[in-house]
């Protein structure tokens, strides 16, 4: 892909979800290479331009590249900007088990706010494990 049918990925928080700015963002990057909406070498928008965007404070911003630097998901370039990595970094067992867990507390949190019981959630994915086009 191109790098300007990159530039399409956009970030997207919900301030009701309970899970910090900060890790919303960490989770949609990871989330992005992984589905391939992001690669090695995509260029991220500047820490001041993404607060600017998402209406947040830069420490927010600079906490999650910062974070995201750290795992080796990101490189920052003095005077060029922040990239993703070429490396692959396997994700630990532990992490991947608190992802889950949180996705699993917003769905159940959002249900629940919506009017919505555990089973009725439960149901629908079910439903949803059986389409058979759906992404997984």
């Amino acid at each position: 892909m191109s790098k300007a049918s990159k530039s399409l990925f956009h970030f997207h928080l919900d301030l009701h979800s309970g899970v910090p700015v900060y890790r919303q963002i960490v989770d949609q990057v990871r989330g992005a290479i992984a589905a391939g909406a992001m690669e090695a070498g995509d260029q991220l928008p500047t820490v001041r331009q993404l607060a600017v965007d998402l209406e947040v404070n830069p420490n927010t911003v600079v906490r999650a590249y910062r974070e995201l630097e750290y795992g080796g998901l990101l490189e920052t370039h003095q005077g060029t900007g922040t990239f993703i990595s070429n490396q692959k970094i396997p994700r630990a067992g532990d992490e991947r088990q608190r992802q889950l867990a949180q996705i699993v507390s917003d769905a159940t949190a959002r249900a629940g706010a919506a009017g919505f019981t555990v089973q009725d959630l439960l149901d629908q994915l079910r439903i949803a494990a059986l389409e058979p086009n759906r992404r997984r």
